[in-house]
């Protein structure tokens, strides 16, 4: 019996960079995996947990899913899906809560973060965080989630109610687990932090052109240049030579490693051969996008047959589970 996987990204932005090391390529990694059974979805009910524009989030909720099939998710192997079109996610969700506590959701690093981001919209919804990824993961019985690092926390979550659910009910939810890609965690532009499409100036999108790409890493934080040594870990020397590792080969990178321990580094330089190496890596996206964005038809039926899909096998797991708690 195949393996079952769900990833989503959050619809509030353009994909970037990060999104496509992190998430992206270990979505196709799986779905050309024989062993698995891959269901990939615009996690738009989650982008309501932070400030939004609704024409934004109604334009993104497409624009995702074009961006899937860009980058080679291919609906005649994957689910492809939007959340919200499923009701047994926050159905689910709900039945979950059940199990899991106020003083565990508010010790999360990452609702933590977003309280300090958004002091005034601290929501239920955003809280409840969490618990949706969670229905969203199980309602589908999925064993591997193709995820960012910054995401473990979750997943524990996940494992948890998972557990619960089976000592308590009776239920028969897998304990998943993050499926980690080489770009695991994709360093922000600032020189702190990581890629993310809410901090504007730290990520690269899928879309950008040549020029675009320069000149975002052209306004990326550097040094003297004379500091030799060793690369810093953190800061944003640090960051583009996380970066620079990423795109271009081994020769070149140790190349410019050693210019910078010698303190002849120049950063305009090492800009430049990142900045080809990046948009080489998009060019062929953003080139398959176009066939997309002509034909809105194929779009629109590759959603409507994924929606249905992603809801007939979810429907049964929620039947399942009030069967359990004795709703049914």
């Amino acid at each position: 019996m195949k393996k079952r996987v769900l990833s989503g990204i959050r619809a509030n932005g353009r994909l970037h960079l990060g999104n496509y090391l992190g998430a992206i390529k270990g979505m196709l990694e799986l779905q050309d995996n024989s062993d698995y059974e891959t269901l990939y979805m615009v996690a738009d009910l989650h982008t309501l947990t932070t400030p939004y524009d609704v024409e934004e989030l109604r334009k993104n909720r497409r624009e995702i899913i074009i961006d899937y099939l860009a980058a080679g998710l291919d609906h005649g192997k994957s689910i492809l899906f939007q959340q919200s079109s499923n009701p047994y996610h926050i159905e689910l969700a709900y039945l979950f809560s059940t199990v899991m506590t106020v003083a565990k959701m508010q010790h999360l690093p990452t609702f933590k973060e977003k309280v300090k981001q958004h002091p005034e919209n601290v929501t239920i919804a955003l809280l409840n965080y969490p618990v949706l990824m969670a229905a969203d993961i199980l309602v589908y019985k999925a064993d591997s989630i193709p995820v960012g690092l910054d995401q473990e926390p979750h997943i524990e979550v996940v494992r948890e109610i998972a557990r619960r659910m089976n000592q308590d009910f009776g239920t028969y939810f897998p304990e998943p687990k993050r499926f980690k890609t080489p770009g695991q965690y994709v360093p922000s532009l600032l020189g702190e932090g990581k890629m993310s499409k809410s901090i504007e100036g730290s990520f690269i999108n899928l879309i950008d052109d040549l020029a675009t790409i320069k000149s975002k890493l052209a306004k990326a934080p550097t040094d003297s240049g004379l500091e030799g040594g060793n690369i810093p870990e953190t800061g944003g020397v640090g960051n583009l030579f996380t970066l620079l590792k990423l795109f271009v080969d081994k020769e070149i990178f140790v190349k410019f490693v050693i210019d910078y321990r010698e303190k002849r580094i120049r950063y305009s330089d090492m800009k430049q051969v990142l900045a080809d190496a990046i948009f080489a890596e998009l060019k062929p996206f953003q080139e398959k996008r176009k066939y997309f964005e002509e034909n809105p038809d194929v779009v629109d039926q590759i959603i409507k047959d994924g929606n249905k899909k992603a809801s007939e096998i979810a429907r049964e797991t929620v039947e399942e589970v009030k069967k359990k708690m004795g709703l049914l």
